[in-house]
């Protein structure tokens, strides 16, 4: 909802900006600095700053274009609204956020894997 002075107005209770910082900075550095680091340096092996600087450049592009949504469009819908912007309400809209949900179960599942082989290893079980 947006008021007289064209300014967004959120409902109480709603996700505030420095949630929503709080939020995507908990799982970036939950997700990659904790959980994926240790197995990219695994994968990359020597060519793992290489890997980290290509990684930086491709969400720079994205983050960008978040950056330039959000000011455009501001709202609470987060990647539903900018979708249904994109394509209006249409079916493509509907598809992409199924597969914006499923990869987010994917990731979630990726990372839960990750943090079961670091608990593993911190009490000597092995990989069972």
């Amino acid at each position: 909802m947006v008021g007289q002075d064209r300014t967004p107005q959120y409902k109480e209770n709603s996700l505030s900006l420095v949630g929503a910082v709080a939020l995507g900075t908990g799982v970036m550095i939950g997700a990659g600095i904790f959980a994926l680091t240790g197995q990219m340096a695994e994968m990359t092996g020597r060519l793992f700053p290489l890997a980290f600087l290509a990684a930086a450049v491709i969400v720079s592009f994205s983050a960008y274009s978040y950056v330039k949504m959000s000011n455009t469009f501001p709202s609470a819908g987060g990647i539903g609204m900018y979708l249904q912007k994109a394509y209006g309400p249409t079916l493509p809209t509907a598809f992409h956020a199924l597969l914006m949900y499923f990869s987010m179960v994917i990731a979630q599942s990726f990372l839960a894997r990750t943090f079961g082989s670091y608990t593993l290893e911190l009490f000597d079980l092995g990989d069972r």
